[in-house]
């Protein structure tokens, strides 16, 4: 057992002790690091100005690079993890990384403070190929405002750099240094009133919950972390989800597709699109890079807001929820976990473990649409899911659900008994 966080920091080992555990990166980085090119400026995940890179180990022997927003990450889920700030990229201050040059010879920065979280996201997508054409750009940096330069010499910084391929020679032997950082098993954190559990397999998670049921459950920490920013919430006990790698899983069947609870919505994105382009599209709009990067599936699930998007969509298509308290599962129709305003249908010590989401037949026909302020990085208003099924031309049966008009979301039975029957485009 772990007791002590083990990460690096660039190429330089960490191990934190008696550290609180709802510190978030962003401020462990500015007050214990004194690395304060990372900037706050929302303290909820909106801005990207905090923007760091972590990276894992992956199941091919390298790493998995991604970019989270540092402001509502907690310290101790960089466990096993590499991070990496800007400092990292011009450690000498002498030659800039392709990303930071291609910024500078763009005029890409004016007042300079969102330049720091632009230049990681921008990382990110280097490493990843993502900055190959300008819609790509566009939808890598919704997450990233300025308020001042504009973004036109921000994209055509992104496309210089595009231009130049990422070196990833070092990712093996990173990865192996990262597996041997987490090879103590599971990791348990005391300090400052607080703990934190970070199981690896689903029964020794079910085990601990059942022991803890008045833990607070953190996975992305999307959510849970805005309670500690904003809501200034002193939680007690923290179990982390998202070190079992069992939940994280995604199978995709012939009829159905069943994705773990800790699926991050960016991990899940292909599979939903593939399960229906609108899923697709939904993700796309879907917060933004960092966000999709650590919020999961069943967070969005779970933690019950009326505007969830993904909740419609499932409900729509008819999907089942998974649960499991101890070593008992039960499974039940997503809608009916949703009793009233922050209320589910989730006993002491249960917890989602997956999802399966039935995939349409040729005789379906199914839509989703969101509704909201803005196109990208904004909650939906209203956010509608339709799926009707067809039978020699008239509507055989209907499911209509909706988010953001009631406390939770809700399918419209009125509606859709007033729809059987109908023939869609006639006369």
């Amino acid at each position: 057992m772990a007791e002590a966080i083990r990460f690096l920091l660039g190429e330089e080992e960490r191990a934190l002790a008696g550290v609180s555990p709802t510190m978030t990166v962003l401020d462990y980085l500015r007050t214990c690091e004194r690395r304060t090119g990372t900037k706050e400026g929302c303290a909820e995940g909106d801005c990207g100005a905090c923007t760091v890179v972590l990276s894992e180990p992956d199941d091919a022997g390298g790493l998995r690079h991604f970019s989270v927003n540092s402001c509502i990450q907690f310290v101790p889920t960089l466990h096993g993890r590499k991070l990496t700030t800007v400092e990292d990229l011009a450690p000498s201050g002498a030659d800039l990384h392709p990303v930071q040059a291609a910024l500078v010879a763009r005029h890409g920065s004016q007042c300079g403070f969102c330049t720091p979280g632009f230049v990681m996201q921008l990382y990110a997508g280097w490493l990843e190929g993502r900055l190959g054409g300008r819609q790509e750009v566009k939808d890598w940096l919704a997450g990233n405002l300025c308020r001042c330069t504009g973004y036109g010499p921000i994209v055509e910084a992104a496309l210089d750099a595009g231009s130049v391929a990422a070196d990833r020679a070092g990712d093996a032997e990173t990865a192996a240094r990262l597996r041997g950082l987490a090879a103590e098993g599971m990791l348990r954190l005391a300090a400052d009133g607080q703990a934190w559990f970070a199981p690896e397999s689903v029964d020794e998670l079910a085990r601990l919950y059942a022991a803890h049921p008045e833990a607070v459950l953190v996975s992305g920490a999307t959510d849970v972390g805005l309670w500690v920013t904003k809501l200034h919430r002193r939680l007690g006990t923290l179990i982390d989800l998202g070190r079992v790698a069992e939940l994280r899983t995604i199978e995709e069947g012939p009829s159905s597709l069943r994705i773990g609870a800790t699926a991050t919505h960016r991990a899940a994105a292909g599979a939903l699109a593939r399960l229906h382009p609108d899923l697709g599209e939904l993700l796309r709009r879907f917060a933004s890079i960092q966000i999709r990067n650590a919020g999961t599936v069943g967070g969005n699930i779970a933690n019950g807001s009326p505007i969830g998007d993904l909740p419609p969509a499932f409900i729509a298509l008819g999907a089942t929820l998974h649960l499991r308290r101890g070593d008992a599962r039960r499974d039940l129709p997503l809608e009916d976990f949703f009793l009233d305003y922050g209320r589910q249908d989730r006993q002491p010590g249960e917890f989602v473990e997956a999802v399966t989401v039935p995939r349409p037949g040729p005789s379906s026909r199914f839509a989703c649409y969101k509704l909201s302020k803005r196109f990208d990085q904004d909650i939906s208003a209203v956010m509608a899911a339709f799926r009707v099924e067809m039978a020699e031309g008239a509507i055989r049966s209907a499911r209509l659900a909706f988010g953001g008009m009631a406390g939770t979301p809700k399918r419209a039975p009125a509606a859709e008994a007033a729809l059987v029957g109908a023939r869609p485009g006639a006369g």
